[in-house]
C-alpha cells in the first residue's frame, strides 16, 4: 500500500516523536532499515541522495520502493534527499516515489522559493510531499564556509519560504551538521522556537550522527517531527565489513558477509528509531 507522509509526520507531531529518515547507499543498507523498523514497529523514511540515484538509476530505485511499499508491515516512505536541481525532484516523482527534497538553501531566498515552487507545483498531482530548506546544513568540510550565525535559517524567511512554495516540510539550519562532527554541537534551539511558533510546517533535523540524544528529543518536543540519520549507519557498515573481510580463515560467500553486516547495522538504526520515540508508533 502506499504510506500518506503527511499523515504520518501530523501523527508525529500530535503524539510527540519523530519520523527517523535513514539514508542507504544499497540493498543491503536497506534491509537493515526494513527489518529494524518491521521488528520495532516504526515507520521510517529511506533516504537516497543523488550520488546514490546516480549510481543506481531513478527507475531501480523507483522500484524497489513500489515493492516494499507493497510489502512493507510497517510503513516505509522512500524519500530523495538533498537534490538542488528540480529536475532530479520531477524525475524521482516520476519513477513513484512519495517524496522528495529540493534543497535551494544555497540560493538566495527568492530563487529558493521559485525553484521550490515548482517542485511542490510538479509533485501536487502525484499528491507526493516536497522538503525544503532554510538556511545552511554545515558539510563535514565545509565549516570554514559560514562565519557567525549566517547558516541559521531565520522564522522570516521561513515562513516566506513555507507560504510561498507550499512545501509540505521544512529542513532548517540550527547549527547541525552531515557527517561526524568536530566538536559537540550545539544545536539554536531558541531559533528554532522562533521558527516552530512561526510556521504550521512540519520542521525536519538534518546531521542527527552526534547530537546527544536529550538534544534530539528537546528539538522533537520543540517541533521537529523528522529527524535524518546516514553517517552512522554507513560507518557501521564500513566497519564491520572491514572485520569481517581482515579476519584470518577467507570466506568467498559475499551473502554470508552481508548477512552479518545486516544485523550489525540495524543496531544504530534501532538505537535511532527509540532515540525519536517512533518505537510501536506504526
Amino acid at each position: 500500500m502506499r504510506f500518506d507522509l503527511k499523515e504520518i509526520l501530523l501523527d508525529a507531531d500530535q503524539r510527540g516523536y519523530a519520523v527517523p529518515a535513514f539514508n542507504f547507499s544499497d540493498g543491503w543498507e536497506l534491509m537493515a532499515i526494513l527489518e529494524a523498523a518491521r521488528e520495532l514497529r516504526a515507520p521510517v523514511i529511506a533516504a537516497s541522495n543523488m550520488q546514490v540515484v546516480t549510481v543506481h538509476g531513478a527507475q531501480l530505485l523507483g522500484a524497489l520502493y513500489k515493492h516494499y511499499s507493497q510489502t512493507a508491515k510497517t510503513p516505509v516512505i522512500f524519500h530523495l534527499d538533498h537534490s538542488n536541481t528540480p529536475e532530479l525532484c520531477k524525475q524521482m516523482l516520476e519513477c513513484g516515489y512519495p517524496s522528495v527534497m529540493f534543497d535551494g538553501s544555497a540560493l538566495p531566498l527568492e530563487e529558493n522559493i521559485r525553484k521550490s515552487r515548482e517542485v511542490t507545483s510538479y509533485a501536487a498531482s502525484f499528491e507526493a510531499c516536497v522538503e525544503v530548506e532554510i538556511g545552511r546544513i554545515i558539510g563535514r568540510n565545509e565549516e570554514s564556509m559560514y562565519e557567525g550565525e549566517d547558516y541559521l535559517g531565520t522564522a522570516e524567511d521561513a515562513l516566506r519560504l513555507v507560504q510561498e512554495s507550499n512545501c509540505g516540510s521544512l529542513a532548517v539550519g540550527l547549527g547541525n551538521a552531515h557527517g561526524f562532527y568536530r566538536e559537540k554541537p550545539r544545536l539554536r534551539f531558541e531559533r528554532l522556537a522562533e521558527i516552530n511558533e512561526m510556521v504550521d510546517t512540519p520542521l525536519v533535523l538534518h546531521g542527527g550522527t552526534g547530537i546527544p540524544e536529550e538534544d534530539i528529543q528537546k528539538a522533537i518536543k520543540n517541533g521537529i517531527n523528522k529527524v535524518n540519520v546516514g553517517t552512522e549507519l554507513h560507518f557501521t557498515y564500513l566497519s564491520t565489513l572491514q572485520k569481517q573481510l581482515s579476519e584470518d580463515t577467507f570466506e568467498p560467500n559475499v551473502v554470508k558477509h552481508m548477512e552479518h553486516v545486516v544485523e550489525k547495522v540495524k543496531e544504530p538504526v534501532k538505537k535511532w528509531i527509540r532515540i525519536c520515540m517512533a518505537e510501536n508508533k506504526a
